[in-house]
């Protein structure tokens, strides 16, 4: 059995993950464990404050006693946010805490990315503009081109998570750009995990959503492989990626 360890913030699409432990099979077990999210607004003051160390570090001891093998830091705002130096610390500050291998939502997109060997990206974000250029700063800081952003402009993971299919579709076909290898979706607050054939038909491309790219670097911690073709290109690759 492999444990995979989450840290998710509030309640808007921690369902996706009950949903994606079904499709890897049965002896791999997600376990999810809900961090204060503090105030609920994509505002760089505010995420810095829900991705500080106590925070973290208070669900960690939840996991470790659930017997996980490795915890990612299930948001993806709450880590760029920090910039590439302090997503890094966030990260090694985790797993001292923690007392296993760590990563985040950010990461788990830079090596994705990686794995679907794709060089250029569009971004799709539900993030106001400022928020989701400095995800496009973060890619860019591990030499990823980005060729486009769009950003929705929602402030709260509250109204994020109240999206359906018709409104994450709509959001990948406004977002797409031509010269794109791979569309990435970066909020963990949207319902992504039924979706991601559907998406990956619509646009013809690999499409890298947060939850799905959270828990594929999970089990990438954890020397897993698993294909998942209802998951996407990303769990049909093989070898995972190694760093």
């Amino acid at each position: 059995m492999t444990a995979l360890g989450f840290l998710y913030p509030g309640h808007s699409a921690e369902d996706d993950y009950p949903r994606i432990e079904q499709l890897l099979g049965s002896d791999i077990r997600v376990d999810l464990v809900h961090t204060d999210i503090g105030e609920d607004a994509h505002r760089v003051d505010a995420l810095l404050e829900m991705g500080s160390a106590g925070r973290l570090a208070a669900g960690v001891q939840e996991l470790r006693h659930a017997g996980a093998d490795a915890v990612v830091w299930a948001c993806t705002s709450g880590s760029f946010v920090y910039g590439r130096d302090g997503a890094q610390e966030q990260v090694r500050a985790l797993a001292q805490t923690a007392g296993m291998p760590a990563s985040s939502t950010s990461f788990a997109f830079l090596h994705a990315v990686r794995e679907v060997e794709a060089r250029r990206v569009a971004i799709g974000a539900t993030y106001p503009e400022d928020v989701a250029r400095l995800f496009a700063e973060f890619l860019r800081s591990d030499g990823i081109e980005v060729v486009s952003v769009n950003s929705s402009g929602i402030i709260t993971a509250a109204e994020v998570g109240t999206w359906g299919e018709a409104e994450l579709l709509a959001l990948a076909q406004n977002s797409d750009h031509p010269d794109a290898d791979a569309l990435l979706l970066p909020d963990t607050a949207l319902h992504t995990a039924a979706h991601i054939p559907a998406l990956e038909k619509q646009l013809g491309k690999p499409v890298l959503t947060a939850n799905q790219v959270t828990v594929w670097e999970a089990l990438r911690l954890a020397d897993r492989r698993v294909n998942a073709p209802e998951l996407g290109a990303l769990f049909t690759r093989e070898p995972i990626v190694q760093v």
